[in-house]
Formats: structure tokens, sequence, C-alpha cells
């Protein structure tokens, strides 16, 4: 049987309320492991909402760093031989030969990476050796503009509305515009997401863009933004110390508690429109 993941799963739950026990059918948020293979090695395996499988792993190459431009990669779809129960969740990509990783060395960091977390001035200084730019410094926004969009992407999150379970990332112009959102139950899914459609679409840089993210702003989404060339970082809830230092240090626009009619900038604020 030809099994293809879903991004929503359904399931009997008992629901206890006011004092009485019944039965209903629940939503529930779909998680599945995605493997990206190069060639025929397997690079690295991540729990992940399905859907936008093939966005995930260009977002994932290029914004780790194993890729600097679409044009590296020369093949990128769903594994078609494989085994049933792996069937859907395999994506193959092809790279260009100036692009081509050291497999055992890639795959002992991302087994770390998972394994161990990621520790400050050692993270800080992969970044900066990748020779990046600050993100766009003419880049400039209202933030009459800013504090509109969470309400549009909470109403653009279809899965997240019949489930309550997962995160977002949202790219939105600096007139306020939705340019594309994607889900996932891993917030640093969603961001690659994001990243491997503006990868895939010839967006990158994402000079002139605002990356809304749900939850929290930790080290990795700020790291995958600076990648990926975006000048402002937002979030609903807090940042972390780590986060904000590495915005600091690398010229990005850091903003968090984006709720109602306010926001606290903590990096970045020459960018704030204040006219």
């Amino acid at each position: 049987m030809d099994r293809k993941p879903r991004s929503i799963d359904l399931t009997h739950v008992s629901e206890w309320a006011d004092g009485a026990l019944h039965g209903k059918q629940d939503y529930l948020a779909a998680e599945e492991p995605l493997e990206i293979r190069v060639g025929d090695d397997p690079l690295s395996v991540t729990m992940r909402t399905p859907g936008d499988d093939l966005e995930l792993a260009a977002g994932f190459l290029f914004t780790e760093g194993l890729i600097q431009r679409r044009e590296q990669i020369t093949s990128l779809e769903m594994a078609r031989e494989d085994e049933v129960a792996h069937r859907g969740n395999v994506v193959q990509v092809g790279l260009a030969s100036e692009a081509l990783p050291d497999m055992e060395k890639m795959r002992r960091h991302f087994f770390a990476a998972s394994s161990c977390g990621i520790c400050g001035k050692a993270s800080i200084d992969s970044v900066r050796s990748r020779t990046l730019l600050t993100p766009n410094p003419d880049f400039r926004f209202d933030p009459g503009i800013l504090v509109a969009l969470p309400d549009t992407l909470r109403a653009s999150q279809p899965v997240f509305g019949r489930t309550g379970g997962l995160h977002a990332a949202a790219l939105f112009s600096a007139s306020g515009e939705l340019l594309v959102l994607r889900e996932d139950i891993g917030r640093h899914n969603a961001v690659d997401k994001v990243a491997g459609w503006a990868l895939l679409e010839n967006r990158i840089p994402l000079s002139n863009e605002i990356l809304l993210v749900s939850g929290r702003g930790g080290f990795e989404i700020i790291q995958k933004a600076i990648v990926a060339g975006v000048p402002v970082v937002a979030s609903v809830s807090a940042p972390s110390s780590l986060a904000v230092r590495l915005a600091r240090e690398l010229g990005l626009t850091l903003i968090g508690f984006l709720r109602g009619r306010r926001f606290v900038i903590y990096a970045g604020e020459e960018r704030l429109n204040k006219s």
C-alpha cells in the first residue's frame, strides 16, 4: 500500500467538561521523520510535520551552510524507490560537485547538534566564519504595520487552526503583505521551509522582508534568518540571550513580545521608522 504522510491525523479522545466525560474525535498535528539524502548517502533526519518537504530540505541545506546558491542543487525530489514504510519520508538531493560535503563529517555535526545542543561561542564563531554580511542596513519598517502581522499570521495557519499544535514562520513585505507562510511542529523547520521556498524561487537574499515566527526567537532562528539575509525577525514571545547576542553582533533587528500594540526591540533599533 502506498502511504503518503499527512499533516493532520484524526484520533479518538475523551474530554472532561463540567463534571461529565464524553468521547469525541480530535485532530493532531502529524509528526514523522524526514530523511535528507545527498545522492544515496543519508545526511540528516529531522522530525517534522509532513508538507513542503522539498522546501524543508532545500532550506536546511542552505541555512546550515552546505550550499550557497540555488544553482548548486542539481536535483530535488521525494525518493521514489524506497521501503513502503518510509515512502514519502525521504528527500533525495543532487548537488553540484563543488557543494558535495564530507558526509561523515556532516553526519557527526548534525548528530552532535541534535544530541548535545549548540554552545554559545563555538556556534557564533561558526556562523561568523561563513563571512556573512550584515542584513540590509537601509531597510526600515513601520511599527503600525508590524503590530498587525500576528493577526495575519494566526488567520493564515490552516493546520494550527484545527490542531492547536504547530509553529509557524511567515515572510512579510515592508508594507505588511504576506508573501509565504509555513507550518511545522518544529519552529526551526518552519523557518527552513520559508528559506527553502525563497531559495527555490530565486529570492535570496531576503533583503527587504520581515520574518515573523510563533513562539520564541531562539539562536537557531536568528542564525537561519541571517543566512537568508533577513533584516528583521519578530516573535510573539521572548528571544534567548544567545539569540540577542548574535543579532547584535551581526546587525539584525530582533523583536520580541509582539502582542497587541506593543513590542520590545532587543537589537537593531535603527531600522524602526520613527517618523
